[in-house]
């Protein structure tokens, strides 16, 4: 049996969440970011206990954190979901695992707001998003290049239960 687990990101946890974050830049279509950040760089990044991984067989397959969006504090409760699953694992209800449990934990945590910004041609991880709650607020368009090539971005949030 194909036991999935969800459970809360440890420290030891960071190597496989940089090789599944890698395989995200290998995409083309996740991030805008070319290279892996240091450990040091992810952790400052995200919120220190919003973080979360999917493992099975004991090998991590997935994972999703929150980063603040703002250092000032009238926007403490506003955060950016990142939500990244190894290519293999794709397509099995992992990201929606992975979701539930950061929507409960980010509303415990007083967040008010969840917001992501998509690559428009990552239509999967846009359906992912409104299965979850998510709606679309806008689109940036040719917000940034990649490798020479301008793309635009769908802004999405999900308003919690506060």
């Amino acid at each position: 049996m194909d036991t999935l687990f969800i459970r809360k990101m440890e420290q030891k946890d960071l190597l496989e969440v940089l090789k599944i974050y890698q395989e995200g830049i290998n995409t083309g279509m996740a991030t805008f970011e070319t290279n892996v950040p240091s450990e040091q760089v992810w952790n400052e990044k995200h919120h220190a206990t919003l973080r979360f991984v999917a493992e099975k067989h004991n090998k991590v397959v997935g994972w999703i954190a929150i980063s603040p969006v703002s250092t000032r504090t009238v926007y403490s409760g506003v955060g950016e979901v990142s939500v990244y699953i190894l290519s293999d694992s794709k397509g099995k209800g992992i990201a929606s695992k992975l979701f539930e449990i950061l929507i409960e934990e980010s509303e415990k945590a007083g967040f008010w707001t969840l917001q992501s910004s998509i690559f428009a041609i990552n239509t999967s991880s846009i359906q992912l998003h409104k299965k979850m709650g998510f709606r679309i607020v806008g689109t940036r368009e040719k917000i940034a290049q990649l490798h020479g090539k301008w793309h635009d971005t769908v802004i999405m949030e999900k308003r919690n239960r506060l």
